[in-house]
């Protein structure tokens, strides 16, 4: 995600600029600022109550101070170009500060702020605002960015909570500064013969232009805290400054008439970044953590005066754009860091002159099978790489030296791939599990026959990963075949680990559970459906006692007779023999074995 930044406004901690403080209590006083206005605050009350009485506005509620502000400070601004729009409000991590922001012309009709956060700062956070945290942290007092059109105003409030008060200052943020680094802000609501204040780093000139048509003479002032002294000398219209101070021009006409136009101009620290140092890392240990270099970058420097960022090229770096994550994961080989430590205060004071590689050494890679079953009856399995790298070193826990050792139990056995490379040698630990797989067995199979779609379920007491066949029909997960046609099949349950199969014959067909052989026509004569489809079936028929009772081939039926004679009501048994595909003459199973007579 790009992250970037605009011309800043900035925290000044001049005391001599007392008479040109950035800071208004109150909405209708709110201080105008534009692309290059330094905005500072040190909040001391809120003044009138902006909201009447109010309980709430967004997500700001009413506070101890019996209104929705507390210590307030206000501002506004008008867009002068489109585009995407953010700002950061620093301030000392241990404080709270909330804001809202409203799109208005007027304090009178403020409305539903458009932009609004009230997150307590408990992770210490040392900033809030819209768009992304310029450290990169991930951040909950910060909202979505604003796309904004040409002209339109803006309201800002920036509320202390905790009434512990260091300060803040704003910095602009957003692609518009990029594209229009001078118009993004209109400046034109700084009604000023010399302009807003005037934001500029060490070592910079700044010239104050205060050309005027018609003009007798032109005298130059600074104060620098003991009040306004003429500056000797200086009677040009521009007036070139390098320093800190409240800058005056005195303009008179050839008239005579007099203009008196004031400025503040603030120069902030320029940064300086140090070397940092190259480094080499293993593929298994990213992500590296880019904010352990801040500190060889910053040196001496203050840590909370400067953010340090990270870029892929040095064009990124020095437009501060597409900063790297901090938690960052390079390719393997060398990756070039590109560094660029800004100023908190100023953006504009920045530098990009240090960078550093990062050298990535490949983690070894395997092609090991990391579950290895030892089948019953086995005496031993092959574990390890079986396509083993000639630049790799293989190293057993268990003492051997080879890619790949023969065992003989199951357990778990711990292989180290190790690859040396620049110095650093990088390893990747490989567990294999060796499980003992049992061969399946089939523990009982129930036939749903003598139904419209016949349904087969395959049960085993074995616990594995198996997969389940009918005939020769494909192999499936579920242990359940549906829509299985009468007759003779060959069930199968398959180890999918290697370690065997089971297969076993069974018979659909279906039969009544109960017959009335009272002769009135129905449900008279009790017989097997489906025997046609087996080869040469015979059904015998006995009583509780085991008595042969009668023998039916094909289509015949039992009418409940023995030598003649009415069987009483009773349950009876009954066995099917069929004569399988290989020849052999077998009784089916899984088929329940008896029926009711009911008279």
């Amino acid at each position: 995600m790009k992250r970037l930044y605009a011309i800043a406004f900035f925290f000044f901690t001049l005391g001599l600029l007392s008479v040109g403080a950035q800071v208004s209590a109150d909405c209708s006083n709110a201080i105008p600022i534009c692309n290059n206005t330094p905005t500072n605050g040190g909040t001391d009350g809120y003044g009138v109550d902006d909201f009447g009485g109010a309980a709430e506005t967004g997500c700001l509620e009413r506070t101890l101070s019996g209104a929705i502000e507390s210590n307030s400070a206000w501002y506004r601004f008008k867009t002068g170009e489109a585009g995407q729009l953010g700002f950061n409000i620093s301030f000392d991590a241990a404080e709270d500060w909330d804001f809202a922001l409203y799109k208005a012309s007027d304090c009178s009709s403020l409305g539903a702020p458009v932009r609004c956060n009230f997150f307590d700062n408990g992770d210490g956070n040392s900033f809030t605002g819209v768009g992304e945290d310029p450290t990169g942290a991930t951040n909950v007092q910060y909202e979505d960015w604003l796309n904004v059109e040409a002209g339109e105003d803006y309201y800002l409030l920036i509320n202390n909570f905790s009434n512990i008060n260091s300060g803040f200052s704003i910095q602009f943020s957003g692609q518009i500064f990029i594209d229009y680094p001078n118009t993004a802000l209109d400046c034109s609501i700084i009604s000023n013969l010399l302009g807003p204040p005037i934001a500029a780093c060490d070592g910079d000139t700044v010239r104050l232009d205060a050309t005027t048509p018609n003009t007798a003479s032109y005298t130059w002032y600074r104060d620098v805290g003991l009040g306004y002294t003429e500056i000797v000398g200086e009677t040009n219209a521009a007036l070139d400054v390098a320093t800190d101070a409240m800058y005056r021009v005195e303009v008179v006409s050839n008239a005579a008439d007099v203009l008196i136009s004031d400025v503040q101009v603030a120069f902030s620290t320029a940064p300086t970044t140090n070397p940092i140092t190259d480094i080499t890392l293993c593929e298994e240990n990213l992500p590296f953590n880019l904010t352990t270099k801040n500190d060889e970058a910053l040196g001496t420097q203050a840590a909370s005066d400067f953010i340090i960022s990270y870029h892929a090229t040095p064009a990124d770096a020095f437009n501060n754009a597409s900063s790297l994550p901090m938690q960052y994961s390079p390719v393997v080989g060398v990756n070039t860091v590109y560094v660029r430590t800004t100023s908190v205060k100023n953006p504009n004071c920045f530098d990009v002159s240090e960078e550093f590689d990062i050298t990535i050494i490949e983690t070894p890679t395997s092609t090991i099978q990391t579950e290895v079953f030892l089948c019953e009856g086995a005496t031993s399995e092959t574990i390890g790489e079986t396509n083993p790298d000639p630049n790799y070193n293989y190293n057993w826990q268990s003492g051997e030296s080879t890619p790949t050792i023969q065992v003989f139990s199951a357990g778990s056995y711990v292989l180290d791939i190790s690859y040396v490379n620049l110095g650093v040698t990088c390893v990747n630990t490989v567990v294999v599990q060796v499980v003992v797989g049992q061969t399946p067995t089939i523990s009982t199979v129930i036939i749903e026959d003598f139904n419209a779609n016949n349904k087969v379920t395959v049960e085993t007491d074995i616990k594995g990963d198996f997969e389940y066949q009918i005939d020769d029909s494909p192999v499936q997960g579920s242990n359940v075949f549906t829509d299985v046609s009468a007759g003779a099949h060959t069930v199968s349950i398959i180890d999918k680990n290697g370690c065997g199969f089971v297969t076993e014959d069974i018979v659909v067909v279906g039969f009544d559970n109960y017959f009335t052989p009272n002769g009135d026509g129905i449900n008279d004569t009790w017989q097997i459906v489906g025997m046609e489809s087996l080869q040469q079936p015979v059904v015998h028929i006995f009583d509780r006692y085991g008595k042969l009772l009668k023998e039916l081939r094909g289509a015949d039926s039992w009418n409940g007779t023995y030598g003649g004679k009415l069987l009483p009501e009773s349950d009876y048994w009954f066995k099917l023999n069929y004569t399988n595909t290989a020849g052999d003459r077998v009784t089916a199973k899984h088929i329940s074995s008896h029926f009711t007579l009911k008279r």
